[in-house]
């Protein structure tokens, strides 16, 4: 039987972490263990994580990539999966990670969208469609199958195993999501299922200036790959493997309308 462990970087979050461990708790598929990144936090990030009985791992170094990276690496479960802070999974979220893994064995990470709360419609929509949705479909067609998006997605155990030394797991000044999506293998399939959702907090979109940073990160992250993981061969190298293996590739790519 497939194990789920759920990896949780969190500095000084601790209200909406209790939320979102309160979502895990009442899972249809409880997790094997749930795994909080304290990231040298000054609030009580520590002490509700483990009043809610997950087990709380520090990371001094601040960042999300080295958050996540430290949790990955603890993580004892057949499947990783992940969540932010402040995303609140529903009921049935690892219900349906566990059932689209089983049911495709050739998937080897599955992801979906977020859908923004705490803001208006108007951001509602800027966030969805603007940001995570254009994240998903211009992201897509440059490496040539579908981005993960840190907040919500799950990986067989190997896909960390084969990455963990390679990624730029120290940086802070860079999306982990995408440096992660650009060391994958073109062997890794990568599985958008629209379905597979989970609300996400609208702080980081709440400013102009929170929103030009993702931008600039975005750009970096790209940049820190370039010549050697320049779009276009990864594109090149999905095709040829297209031709011989069953796979997830760019046909495949999420429209814009269906998020």
């Amino acid at each position: 039987m497939t194990t789920i462990s759920v990896v949780i970087p969190s500095y000084n979050d601790a209200p909406f972490l209790g939320v979102c461990l309160a979502a895990l708790a009442v899972q249809t598929r409880l997790p094997d263990e749930v795994i909080v990144v304290d990231n040298a936090s000054t609030d009580a990030t520590a002490a509700v994580a483990s009043a809610a009985g997950a087990r709380v791992i520090v990371e001094l170094a601040h960042g999300i990539w080295p958050a996540a990276a430290a949790g990955y690496d603890a993580a004892k479960g057949d499947v990783i999966a992940r969540l932010d802070a402040d995303s609140v999974p529903p009921v049935d979220w690892l219900q349906h990670v566990e059932a689209t893994l089983a049911g495709l064995p050739e998937v080897d990470v599955v992801t979906g969208p977020g859908d923004l709360y705490g803001c208006g419609v108007l951001l509602r929509f800027i966030g969805r469609i603007v940001y995570i949705g254009g994240y998903f479909w211009a992201v897509g067609h440059l490496i040539g199958n579908p981005p993960i998006f840190g907040s919500n997605f799950a990986m067989r155990r190997a896909v960390w195993q084969g990455v963990r030394e390679v990624v730029h797991r120290a940086r802070t000044d860079i999306h982990d999501d995408l440096d992660l999506s650009l060391h994958l293998d073109p062997t890794v399939t990568v599985l958008y299922e629209p379905t597979l959702r989970v609300g996400i907090s609208a702080r980081p979109f709440s400013t102009w200036a929170g929103m030009v940073r993702r931008v600039r990160w975005a750009w970096r992250t790209l940049l820190l790959h370039w010549p050697e993981e320049l779009p276009r061969r990864r594109r090149a190298a999905r095709r040829q493997l297209g031709r011989s293996t069953t796979g997830h590739h760019e046909s495949d790519l999420p429209p814009i309308s269906r998020l």
